[in-house]
């Protein structure tokens, strides 16, 4: 028979490529902002981390809906944006969005490639002290570069969910272990912005859970087999329950923060190292097996986001790759076989180990720095341009609403952008 298939049913057994994004998208920085927040302004700021969620849910699937509809690619969609184009020596054309990804790309895997494997042998070397922080990094590093190699999609699926329900009891276990007050949680639903708290909003907001990966949701759709509009609303499904479980994990760490550091006015150290600070906290307070337990959630928590990232990422140079080749149809060009895929897995694990070693240059930093800050704005806005574009099929453009959640999204991606680029110019 011909005609359009008819839709895929949402079911719980169908949610994968948003448990996938959604976990790559949080990382020990994320978990400590979140502890932070909470433990210097108690539940105040809830209503922050609940309307984050929401404006992650709109990005993904705006990201999902342009890739189900158009049947392109985002980044194929960023090739077609308005602006004159570059010849590059490998004959394809690139426009300025197709650039800007691609010093992007290899600069920001460069110094994230350091972090992550430092954020993951954080937890490593409390839990196993025979091998140094560098050493833990550095194998973690090998580790994920041999799974996402030499594994196929459907196992770095299997395993990332692994990762989250790991994640997902230890840090709800945590908030339900130190007995949250309902009554003040609820309060904190209703928007208010106590004196100091600006920046710890904006982050809640925009931050957790909000990443470069959040753009390779499609990519990840498209391995999953879920291919044309027949999957919307399995993918609609499937992006919820991922962010709500997001939004969960968030109000977790709120509760952790706000009931075992506001109560007792402890401060964590800054930087990842401040996650360790929280596993002394859990032991003097509850003993060893519940520091032990929030070490291995924590270890869960930093390889899901280098694993994703390892896998995400390198999908989309990979595509960045074939456009500049100008050979973006061309199958041996493209997925997790292609040599450029294998190429950028190489040089998100290897290069960055050099940083383990040694101070990272400041000049690095400062273009990471605003590379990384751009990004999010970056992909809020060109959504908005393709989801209103001819490109995209006129029953999947976007409503009113979407609109709406990705111009404040927009908005509010460019103000945490501002604030990061001050930073980094005023020291």
């Amino acid at each position: 028979m011909s005609g359009t298939p008819p839709p895929v049913r949402p079911r719980l057994s169908l949610v994968g490529p948003g448990i996938v994004v959604a976990a790559t998208g949080i990382g020990a920085g994320d978990l400590l902002a979140t502890l932070i927040a909470g433990g210097r302004f108690g539940y105040v700021l809830l209503w922050a981390a609940l309307v984050g969620t929401l404006l992650k849910i709109a990005l993904a699937e705006g990201v999902g809906r342009w890739t189900l509809a158009s049947g392109r690619t985002l980044f194929d969609g960023w090739a077609r944006l308005p602006g004159p184009g570059v010849k590059v020596p490998g004959g394809g054309t690139l426009n300025w969005a197709g650039l800007y990804f691609g010093i992007y790309a290899i600069i920001w895997g460069f110094v994230y490639g350091a972090s992550a494997m430092t954020a993951t042998g954080l937890p490593l070397t409390a839990l196993f002290p025979v091998l140094d922080l560098k050493s833990w990094g550095m194998i973690s590093g090998v580790i994920g570069l041999i799974l996402v190699w030499l594994g196929s999609y459907g196992l770095f699926e299997k395993i990332m969910t692994g990762l989250v329900a790991i994640m997902f009891v230890t840090v709800v276990g945590l908030a339900i272990l130190v007995t949250p007050e309902l009554p003040r949680l609820i309060t904190g639903v209703w928007p208010t912005l106590p004196e100091g708290s600006g920046f710890y909003t904006l982050g809640l907001i925009g931050g957790v859970g909000g990443t470069i990966t959040m753009a390779a949701y499609g990519y990840w759709l498209t391995a999953k087999g879920w291919n044309g509009p027949e999957f919307m609303s399995v993918m609609r499904w499937d992006n919820r329950v991922a962010y709500g479980m997001t939004g969960i994990f968030v109000v977790a760490m709120l509760i952790v923060g706000a009931e075992l550091l506001h109560a007792a006015g402890i401060a964590l150290a800054s930087g990842d190292r401040g996650l360790l600070n929280l596993s002394d906290v859990l032991r003097d307070r509850f003993g060893q097996p519940i520091a032990t337990l929030f070490l291995v959630g924590f270890l869960a928590t930093t390889f899901s986001s280098l694993i994703g990232v390892w896998q995400g990422v390198s999908l989309m140079v990979t595509d960045f790759v074939a456009h500049a080749l100008g050979r973006s149809d061309d199958p041996a060009m493209t997925g997790s076989k292609s040599p450029a895929f294998r190429g950028y897995l190489m040089w998100l694990t290897f290069p960055p180990m050099a940083l383990l070693f040694i101070d990272r240059p400041f000049h690095l930093i400062v273009a990471y720095g605003v590379l990384g800050s751009l990004f999010m704005p970056f992909l809020a806005g060109t959504l908005l341009w393709l989801l209103n574009g001819r490109d995209q099929p006129a029953a999947w453009r976007s409503g009113w609403l979407s609109n709406a959640a990705l111009g404040l999204a927009a908005l509010l991606f460019a103000v945490l952008a501002g604030q990061q680029l001050y930073e980094i110019v005023t020291g």
